[in-house]
């Protein structure tokens, strides 16, 4: 169980570390991509929401075998 938590936090921490680089590097863009998630519909956004949440899966997966 404390590999579990152990893996829970460091992918919590690297999520951090990558949206924090993401607004100090590109903050104009972040702000574009803010602007434009509010121009689409509900749907679209839940669908890459899950598309993106299962090919995170995958890539965990194939890493850790």
């Amino acid at each position: 169980m404390d590999d579990f938590w152990t893996a829970l936090f460091t992918a919590l921490g690297l999520v951090l570390v990558i949206e924090g680089l993401l607004y100090a590097l590109f903050p104009d863009g972040v702000k574009r991509m803010a602007a434009l998630a509010q121009t689409l519909p509900a749907e679209s956004l839940r669908r890459g929401g899950l598309i993106a949440a299962a090919l995170g899966a995958v890539f965990v997966w194939m890493v850790r075998g």
